[in-house]
């Protein structure tokens, strides 16, 4: 009977095991035990995943003897993928590839080509090996693949004066946005419409093409001439955004309406003004020019809607370079009227991203407007300072040594971003006629919308190669070889006024990097050492003796 018993009782338990996993198979659910939540994805990534139609194929890029940092990332990637392939109930497939696994120079060197041409961009880095230090290739990349149409994911992200392995940790918390922008990217049909306004002396397509291109993979991108004929109106009304893009001469009153009811009516903008007049032009041809104050008719506009771009000059001791000749030939020398702006807070604009180089900028001050958001996004370093107008620009200042202490105010803000209802400039000053065209529908009170304000135009401005018409990538420092973090920044500004999917909010989430002290390790190591071998051996020396004491006197009662 005890063994019917038995038998029953075992087969009961395994159909009750396999009825729960039959149960459990219609459900889905997993539990992220980390702090910091890393393994769980946003609601909008979860969305966007689930309405995948077609397979999403990557090729990443990263399978060789990595360094330990890269394999990390290597592995977090893989795990992010298989997440989004549960998502996407199968839509998302990938291959981790080695591009240079041939022992072949030209085909390496072909490869290499052909990446880059994808718009993938190599790392080189520093490895140890048995021959003493040599340096290694990788493309930290992935290509994303749908139907005909195919993006580049760049995976680890380089960041001017960070360790590297800040770098690894920061490019890892933003594997998420990274890849789930791609597949955004790769499955977008419809897209919104934004365009570059023209008639002010704004850049030429020539200079934001680099940007504008970028751009092109997410909205449809045009250039508009504000005239203030109706035209406009009706072509400014089909609009998600505008980009102002560094203008040099004074905005009409039309013009002005036309904006200003744009924005009541939910529109957004970018503005990228430049609160003074400064050129190397200029400094080209003499060593001395003035920086004068630069009135655009924007003021007034930009002081109701919450802030006052200054009529100042910054100079910064974290700058660019210009080249100087010297002994007939240029040597790169730090030029501090070309600030390299920092993150300000960790907003998902420029959470992560890599110091923005600005050429002759200004500060922003906030003025009392209830209602609006004012969120600080760009500044300067610890050292900077902000020379009133009219101020003389000496080239040949590069040769003196600095004087500390004139760099004594710090973390001067260049870029806000303005968030709320915002009250239109013409409240209770209407622009006679205009107003009453059936296109403008005046308001005087705008719904929740957004706007970002940049004090120095040349951010957008790409370098133009003018014998070829060519157009360098934005950010990118021809004399210093060095990338800086302006594209990024213009997409995610871009992308945060226009995006309702919520995408950019993953950039907001920080992972902890939980390194071990080094000196700890040092100074501590054969404690350790000795905790993790012997204590081992004595715990279960200790559990055989009290094993045998126990048995003896079992036994001998």
């Amino acid at each position: 009977m005890k063994k019917r018993r038995d038998i029953i009782q075992l087969f009961l338990s395994i159909a009750i095991i396999l009825l729960v996993n039959f149960i459990a198979s219609f459900f889905f659910s997993r539990f992220d035990l980390t702090s910091e939540k890393r393994y769980t994805l946003s609601p909008a990534t979860k969305e966007m995943l689930g309405k995948l139609d077609d397979i999403v194929y990557f090729k990443v890029y990263l399978d060789s003897d990595l360094p330990t940092g890269f394999d990390r990332l290597k592995n977090s990637t893989k795990e992010i993928l298989d997440e989004f392939r549960i998502y996407s109930h199968g839509n998302i497939e990938y291959q981790f590839i080695n591009p240079l696994e041939s022992g072949d120079k030209k085909k390496q060197e072909e490869v290499i080509r052909q990446l880059m041409e994808k718009g993938l961009i190599p790392t080189d880095i520093q490895v140890n090996n048995k021959a003493g230090m040599s340096q290694q290739t990788l493309f930290p990349a992935a290509l994303a693949t749908y139907r005909t149409r195919e993006f580049p994911a760049q995976l680890f992200k380089e960041q001017f004066g960070i360790a590297s392995d800040m770098q690894l940790n920061n490019s890892i918390q933003s594997l998420e946005y990274e890849l789930s922008t791609t597949i955004r990217k790769l499955t977008t049909i419809i897209k919104s419409k934004v365009a570059f306004t023209t008639g002010h002396g704004e850049l030429d397509s020539a200079s934001v093409a680099d940007i504008a291109n970028s751009l092109r993979d997410y909205y449809v991108v045009g250039r508009m001439k504000l005239d203030g004929k109706v035209k406009t109106i009706e072509k400014i009304n089909q609009l998600k955004a505008i980009i102002i893009a560094k203008p040099d001469s004074t905005f009409s009153e039309q013009n002005k309406f036309i904006i200003d009811q744009f924005i009541m009516q939910g529109g957004k903008v970018l503005w990228l003004v430049d609160g003074v007049f400064a050129s190397m032009d200029s400094l080209q041809r003499s060593s001395q020019t003035f920086a004068v104050a630069m009135p655009l008719n924007l003021e007034n506009m930009l002081f109701k809607y919450g802030v006052r771009i200054n009529p100042n000059l910054v100079m910064d001791m974290r700058c660019g370079v210009v080249p100087i000749p010297v002994n007939k030939k240029y040597k790169l020398m730090p030029w501090f009227y070309f600030p390299l702006l920092s993150q300000s807070n960790n907003h998902p604009i420029v959470n992560n991203i890599n110091v923005v180089k600005s050429e002759f900028c200004s500060t922003i001050d906030t003025v009392n407007n209830l209602g609006i958001k004012k969120t600080p996004l760009l500044s300067t370093s610890k050292y900077s300072t902000a020379l009133n107008t009219p101020a003389r620009i000496d080239l040949r200042t590069v040769f003196q040594e600095p004087d500390v202490k004139i760099f004594n105010r710090a973390y001067l803000p260049a870029a806000y971003l303005l968030e709320g209802e915002f009250e239109s400039v013409y409240k209770n000053h209407l622009l006679r006629g205009l107003d009453s065209l059936p296109q403008i529908k005046y308001k005087d009170r705008s719904v929740p919308t957004k706007m970002i304000v940049v004090a120095d135009g040349d951010i957008i401005k790409n370098v133009v190669q003018h014998s070829t018409n060519r157009a360098y990538p934005l950010g990118y420092d021809i004399y210093s070889k060095q990338t800086y973090g302006n594209k990024n920044f213009i997409l995610n500004a871009m992308n945060y006024l226009c995006d309702d999917s919520g995408l950019l909010e993953v950039r907001s989430r920080e992972l902890k990097l939980r390194m071990m002290d080094r000196k700890k390790v040092t100074e501590e190591k054969f404690k350790w050492q000795a905790i993790n071998t012997v204590l081992p051996l004595l715990l279960i020396i200790i559990f055989g003796i009290v094993q045998a004491i126990i048995r003896k006197r079992k036994f001998t009662t």
